[in-house]
């Protein structure tokens, strides 16, 4: 059965949130991404090659015989978004996740100040996922998770680190005061010179504005990244993703040593 033109139809109209946030779908591409997702997603549809389809019994046994199509690489091409799609396109459905306070406690947990780049997004959620932060709480503005630059960059993590959306200044007061927050500032603490809990919130800011004003107000901690050597010219910053992962590998890096 070839891909139908409502099929392909389908995947493309997933690139748009108000079509993903309508029909509780969005779309995974590619041979690993795919092969990552599928377990912890359930799944509307898959389009792939033949060849695809016999080497990966196994991994579709719980897909409905029906949803998955035998595509052919031209038909392929037309649903995808990526410049040189692989074998296969799935369509899976979005996972509920309930957000509890619980979830913070004993944990490192994310804060994302209106992180807009689907790239950038992407790959903090790949970070979270290999420093073991499962849970990432996002400004209204972030990008959404589901976007597909978001899901290919974050290269499966996405089905393991779970992503709440909300105000964050309204959820930083009700947290009265439970948890340090804690910032990167360029006139902060020397990140590598104080002591970092293994319980907090690590806030990371807009790429071009940084924390918000209304939320730095709220940060209990400010940190600093140092550029070497101290006192000399480089760049203005860092990109979120990467001071994103020199943060997390910082705080990770106390509890090893301890």
């Amino acid at each position: 059965m070839a891909l139908s033109k409502n099929q392909i139809k389908l995947i493309t109209s997933l690139a748009l949130k108000k079509n993903r946030d309508v029909s509780s779908l969005f779309v995974a591409e590619g041979n690993k991404l795919v092969a990552d997702l599928l377990p912890l997603f359930g799944c509307e549809l898959i389009a792939a090659t033949d060849e695809w389809i016999a080497e990966n019994k196994d991994l579709i046994l719980s897909v409905k015989p029906a949803a998955v199509v035998a595509a052919s690489k031209e038909e392929i091409k037309k649903a995808s978004a990526q410049n040189a799609p692989q074998s296969v396109i799935a369509v899976l459905r979005k996972r509920e996740v309930r957000f509890s306070e619980d979830m913070l406690a004993g944990s490192l947990t994310l804060m994302l100040d209106t992180v807009q780049d689907p790239g950038n997004l992407g790959t903090i959620i790949r970070i979270a996922d290999w420093f073991g932060i499962r849970n990432i709480i996002c400004s209204k503005e972030t990008a959404d998770v589901y976007n597909p630059k978001v899901v290919q960059a974050s290269m499966g993590a996405v089905g393991r680190v779970a992503l709440h959306y909300c105000d964050l200044c309204a959820f930083v007061d009700g947290l009265k005061g439970k948890y340090p927050l804690f910032g990167t500032f360029l006139d902060g603490e020397n990140i590598y010179g104080r002591s970092l809990p293994q319980e907090a919130i690590i806030v990371m800011g807009n790429e071009g504005n940084g924390i918000s004003d209304a939320l730095a107000e709220r940060i209990t901690d400010r940190l600093l990244i140092p550029n070497y050597p101290a006192g000399e010219e480089t760049s203005e910053s860092l990109n979120v993703a990467v001071a994103t992962a020199i943060t997390c590998a910082e705080f990770r890096r106390r509890v090893i040593a301890v």
